[in-house]
């Protein structure tokens, strides 16, 4: 039986630092985070600690390289070319451990995955069961691959609905009975920008999709040896999230603007406003425990979906070594979300 990851880092003389206004007038840690696509609101907290200053005030110095359509940014974390990586879902993380790849989930900023299927209103998709009916289903490869395998066990879609998905809307837009894969707080605002019309959105995580998203990996052994720094890397990163939803984020926005010239003031405001509508950042378990919140039980979770979706085997995935939980679940941030917004 192998030995639980989060009880190998607790072992040995580790002890965690004095953090906050201490850190601050220690040397700077040099710190590279990698994200996988390029820089936008869904990104924001990281920017927003970046930009306002809350890293630094952790004595970090940190740099965000941005991911994008040929940028592949997850073999730089356990070749040790960069210090952490946002992921997308928990899928990477198994695929990980399965792997042998030593790296490990430190923290999730999004308690629900943006994946979402839409569709156009008006056309007798009332509830999420309706989907299965609609003729053509715009997916790409690769979710073809993963999270529509789900959709295939647990709701009953079918593969002959499936076209290929290219990043156009223009075929979606033009075959009102289509449905179409979507992340929420992009593709929607995009829909409204081309087509004219709010399109019906479905987000999958409250239909069952339990994965953790927007997830913060770290190398093991910088679990290990330096659990100080993964810890105020994670607390700043949950600070700046908690100013940037709630908070001033105009900071944030200009550096993204500058980072991703593709991107507009526009988007921004409304994947915020989206991100908010969804409880995309901050819902279940965060609105108790703090954003990054992250429990064991809800892995097993989704880790068995995955097993009944064909996925992965069961008995694939030590999942003892998929995260650890101890630099979350502290309610950090909680008070400061209740300054930002009166209480509410």
């Amino acid at each position: 039986m192998s030995t639980p990851l989060y009880s190998l880092i607790r072992t040995g003389a580790l002890t965690l630092g004095v953090l906050g206004a201490a850190t601050a007038a220690q040397a700077a840690d040099k710190v590279v985070f990698a994200t996988n696509w390029k820089a936008q609101a869904a990104h924001g907290g990281f920017y927003q600690a970046l930009a306002d200053g809350t890293y630094r005030q952790y004595g970090l110095e940190v740099e965000i390289r941005q991911g994008g359509p040929q940028v592949n940014n997850r073999p730089l974390l356990p070749a040790g070319k960069i210090d952490f990586l946002m992921t997308g879902n928990l899928l990477h993380s198994f695929d990980n451990v399965k792997n042998g790849v030593p790296v490990v989930a430190v923290a999730s900023m999004f308690q629900k995955d943006p994946q979402a299927l839409m569709a156009q209103p008006g056309q007798g998709y009332l509830k999420f069961t309706d989907l299965t009916r609609a003729p053509v289903a715009f997916i790409a490869k690769d979710a073809q691959f993963s999270w529509w395998a789900w959709l295939k066990a647990d709701y009953g879609f079918k593969d002959e609905q499936l076209r290929p998905y290219n990043y156009n809307l223009g075929p979606f837009l033009a075959d009102k009975r289509s449905i179409q894969q979507a992340y929420a707080v992009e593709e929607p605002i995009s829909v409204q920008k081309q087509g004219g019309f709010k399109p019906q959105v479905f987000l999958l995580a409250d239909h069952g999709y339990s994965t953790y998203s927007t997830t913060i990996e770290a190398r093991v052994d910088t679990v290990q040896k330096n659990p100080e720094l993964v810890k105020r890397f994670v607390e700043a990163s949950i600070v700046g999230w908690n100013n940037y939803l709630y908070g001033d984020r105009s900071k944030a926005d200009a550096l993204i603007l500058k980072e991703n010239p593709e991107m507009d003031a526009a988007t921004l405001q409304q994947s915020v406003a989206l991100m908010k509508e969804l409880g995309v950042v901050d819902s279940g378990d965060s609105l108790k425990l703090g954003l990054g919140a992250m429990k064991p039980e809800r892995v097993k979770d989704f880790y068995d979906k995955m097993v009944r979706a064909g996925l992965y085997k069961a008995g694939d995935v030590d999942l003892s070594r998929v995260a650890t939980y101890q630099f979350v679940n502290q309610g950090l941030g909680l008070e400061l979300k209740r300054k930002l917004t009166g209480g509410k």
